[in-house]
């Protein structure tokens, strides 16, 4: 009898030590106690990229008539019967080239990319008061309006829109619900595009605090979050496979057996 208790001990010794290791992966930040966030300080400001789909919007003058061939917009709508009719109109967006370039009506082709969006802002001003009477102080407004990021994996799949220019990977964590307990915190993966179309990756990990001071902590436009799932969904998944196939080939072999019964049977 003690021999047969002896296996019995020995492997739930093994499933609690096994838990007591999952547990502790589970818990934010565990050593936000222990460090500095000094280097976290600071605001986040987006930088304008390639592909990106811009809002630009020219005001603050007396005659708003002066400033409106800068404001493009959608001023004519189809009707029901086919003709053409006047409107106001949406914002048409201005798409960043694959130089960084856009075009901007009576100024032409300026370079955009790299900027931030307060630095996009006050060089348009500039050009568009070269245009203008000296009493006239344009104000310029600049939109990214295709800001998004992608959320994959063991956290569902989605494309979160970003209308502040603005998110953290615990935003964005958030937005999706949060990690459920078969998701890997300690080794979430990022894949991030830069100005020239190269793609980079890095492993972040949320159990450690000084995902804080990272300098991915704030996410870039069209960046990628992959979730892995931890070992144990992974192994279940693959014994969950496995078990199908085998019970599969079993009945197979079954059907073919009892066919081959009643055919020597004949």
């Amino acid at each position: 009898m003690k021999k047969l208790l002896i296996p019995f001990v020995f492997v739930t010794m093994i499933l609690l030590m096994d838990s007591c290791t999952a547990g502790r992966k589970v818990p934010y930040f565990q050593n936000i106690d222990e460090i500095s966030l000094a280097a976290s300080k600071g605001h986040y400001e987006a930088r304008i990229m390639p592909k990106d789909q811009l809002i630009i919007t020219v005001s603050g003058v007396m005659d708003p008539r002066v400033v409106s061939h800068y404001n493009l917009s959608v001023s004519h709508t189809m009707g029901t019967s086919g003709s053409l009719s006047s409107s106001g109109g949406s914002m048409i967006g201005y798409l960043v080239d694959n130089d960084g370039y856009i075009n901007f009506p009576r100024i032409g082709r300026i370079r955009v990319s790299g900027l931030t969006r307060t630095e996009c802002e006050k060089m348009i001003a500039d050009k568009v008061k070269m245009d203008l009477a000296d009493s006239e102080n344009p104000v310029v407004t600049v939109r990214i309006s295709s800001y998004h990021v992608t959320v994959i994996g063991e956290i569902g799949s989605r494309v979160l829109p970003v209308s502040t220019e603005q998110m953290s990977i615990i935003d964005a964590i958030a937005a999706c619900g949060d990690l459920g307990l078969q998701g890997m915190r300690d080794n979430i993966l990022l894949i991030r595009e830069d100005a020239t179309g190269q793609k980079h990756h890095v492993r972040l990990n949320m159990n450690d605090a000084n995902i804080f001071n990272s300098p991915y902590y704030y996410l870039q436009q069209n960046d990628i979050i992959y979730v892995q799932p931890n070992k144990v969904k992974a192994k279940n998944a693959a014994l969950g496979s496995s078990t199908s196939m085998w019970f599969t080939s079993i009945g197979i072999v079954t059907s073919l057996a009892g066919l081959m019964v009643n055919i020597l049977k004949d």
